[in-house]
Formats: structure tokens, C-alpha cells, sequence
């Protein structure tokens, strides 16, 4: 599995359980702001288990300037890629 898509299910299954969702409901153009009315601490909480996942750290506001969990998934990939 490639490493983008592999960090776009680890959004969405995070986002699932926080957002009462099945997973299915959700994918890469998904927006958090538009469609799930992500407030900051669940940007967080999302950041939170990626960070953990990939051992890696990521910038808060740079993540959430991301519109869609395709464009975070991207974003994490591009950063672990180096």
C-alpha cells in the first residue's frame, strides 16, 4: 500500500470514530471544516495519532490549513518522505 494512502485511512478511520461515522462515509475529499465541522481539538486528536503511528512531528497550523483528508495525507507523506 502506498504511504499516502496508507496515512489517508489512518485519517479516516480516526475521524470515523471521532465523528460518529462509518468509515465508508469518508474519503480523500472529504473536508474537515465543510463536511464533518472539524473544531480544532479534533484536528488535534487526529494530528495526535499520526504523530504516534509515524513517530514523526507535525505542524499544527500547516495541517490544518489542509481543506481535505487527501491534501493531509499528502502533506504527512511529503514530510516522511523527506
Amino acid at each position: 500500500m502506498e504511504l499516502k494512502e496508507e496515512i489517508l485511512n489512518k485519517i479516516i478511520s480516526r475521524a470515523a470514530e471521532l465523528f460518529k461515522k462509518k468509515p465508508e462515509e469518508l474519503n480523500a475529499n472529504t473536508n474537515f471544516e465543510a463536511d464533518l465541522k472539524a473544531k480544532s481539538v479534533n484536528i488535534v486528536q487526529i494530528l495526535t495519532v499520526l504523530e504516534a503511528e509515524y513517530d514523526v512531528e507535525l505542524n499544527y497550523m500547516e495541517f490544518k490549513r489542509k481543506k481535505t483528508f487527501g491534501e493531509a495525507a499528502e502533506f504527512v507523506a511529503s514530510l516522511l518522505d523527506g
